[in-house]
C-alpha cells in the first residue's frame, strides 16, 4: 500500500493548507518492485510525462465538460476490461486522474502483468466528476495502448510455452514511448532487446554492405570500439554469414527471415557457441515452428508498432 501526498492549495482563509493524504492500493506490491517489472519513469518523469499529455488534450480547459457538470459534482466511477487482456500502464492512469482533482481516491483491483476478463474491474475512483471526465480520455489512452501491447505478447509467450525460446521486442517503438512500451513488454512476460543504439552492436545488413560484406571486419572493429561485455551481434541472411560469424567471434547471431530448415541448420551450427535469434515477419500462426528450431530468442517488432488497443472504458455509477 502506497500513499499519495498532493500539493498543498491556496484557500481565502488560509495561504495553503495540506489536502488530506488519499490512499491508493496496492501501487508497491513485491512483485511490481522485482527488476524485470520495474517501472521505467521517475514518480517525477511520470508526472511530466502525464502533464503533457494533458496539456495536449486541453484538458485542463475542457469546455463540455465545465457546460455541463457542476464545479461540487462528487461521483463515483470505475475502469472496466471490455474485452480480455493483460494490464499495463497503472500508474499513468492513476496520475492523469490524481492531477485533474487531487483529493480523488482511488482503489488499483488490477496490477500491471494481471490477466484481465471481460467485466472486470481495474480501478475504482470516488472524487469529482469533472476530474475524472476531463483525465478519462489521457487516462484510457495510456491504459489501453500498453495493455494491448502486454496482451499481444503474453500470446506469443504463450505460444511458445515448452520451449527454449524466450519472446523480445524491438526498436520499432513511437517516439518518446519507447520506454514505455518496453516496459509494457515486460508485463506481458517478454523480454527486451536493445534498448537504444548505445545498448548493443547489432550489425546490419547494411553495415556489411558498407565494408563489403566483412563480418570478420565489422566483428573485430566492433569488439575494439565497445566496451567489456557488450554484446556484439550479427545479422544473417544465410548460412555462410552465420559459419562467418561463429568464426569471427560474435556472440549472437540474428537469423533474417530465414526459412524453418535454414534456422535449424544455423541453430546447429550456434549451438553451445553463440545465441541464436529469429527475426523477420514472426506472427502468432508461425511463432511456435520458429520456437521448434531450437533458436533461443525470437525478436517481433509487431509487438510495440502494431499491437491492438485492449478495449477499455470507464463507467460512472448509474450511468
Amino acid at each position: 500500500m502506497s500513499e499519495y501526498h498532493p500539493p498543498l492549495r491556496r484557500t481565502p482563509s488560509a495561504p495553503f493548507e495540506v489536502i488530506r493524504p488519499r490512499t491508493i492500493t496496492p501501487l508497491d506490491t513485491p512483485d511490481r518492485r522485482a527488476a524485470d517489472r520495474a517501472f521505467p519513469l521517475t514518480s517525477e518523469e511520470i508526472t511530466e510525462h502525464v502533464h503533457a499529455s494533458l496539456i495536449e488534450d486541453e484538458a485542463f480547459r475542457d469546455i463540455s465538460t465545465l457546460a455541463t457538470v457542476i464545479s461540487a459534482r462528487h461521483t463515483r466511477s470505475t475502469v472496466v476490461a471490455r474485452g480480455d487482456g493483460v494490464v499495463a500502464g497503472i500508474a499513468l492512469a492513476v496520475e492523469a486522474f490524481r492531477q485533474l482533482d487531487t483529493g480523488i481516491s482511488i482503489r488499483v483491483e488490477a496490477e500491471d502483468g494481471t490477466h484481465v476478463s471481460k467485466g472486470d474491474v481495474l480501478l475504482h475512483l470516488t472524487g469529482h466528476a469533472r476530474g475524472m471526465l476531463s483525465a478519462e480520455r489521457v487516462a484510457l489512452n495510456y491504459l489501453q495502448h500498453l495493455s494491448g501491447i502486454a496482451t499481444l505478447t503474453a500470446r506469443f509467450v504463450a505460444a511458445v510455452s515448452g520451449t527454449s525460446a524466450r519472446i523480445l521486442d524491438t526498436r520499432k517503438t513511437t517516439p518518446g514511448w519507447r520506454k514505455l512500451e518496453k516496459y509494457a513488454v515486460r508485463a506481458g512476460g517478454g523480454t527486451n532487446h536493445r534498448l537504444d543504439l548505445r545498448s548493443g552492436v547489432l550489425i546490419k545488413d547494411n553495415h556489411l554492405a558498407a565494408i563489403s560484406g566483412d563480418i570478420t571486419a565489422a566483428v573485430t572493429r566492433a569488439r575494439g570500439l565497445a566496451l567489456p561485455g557488450t554484446p556484439i551481434q550479427v545479422e544473417c541472411d544465410t548460412i555462410a554469414q552465420v559459419t562467418d560469424a561463429v568464426t569471427a567471434g560474435a556472440d549472437w547471431v540474428l537469423l533474417d527471415n530465414m526459412s524453418i530448415d535454414m534456422m535449424r541448420k544455423a541453430v546447429a551450427i550456434c549451438a553451445g557457441h553463440v545465441t541464436t535469434e529469429a527475426s523477420g515477419g514472426v506472427t502468432l500462426d508461425t511463432v511456435r515452428r520458429i520456437a521448434e528450431t531450437g533458436v533461443n530468442r525470437i525478436s517481433v517488432g509487431a509487438l510495440t508498432h502494431s499491437a491492438p488497443a485492449l478495449d477499455l472504458a470507464l463507467d460512472f455509477e448509474g450511468l
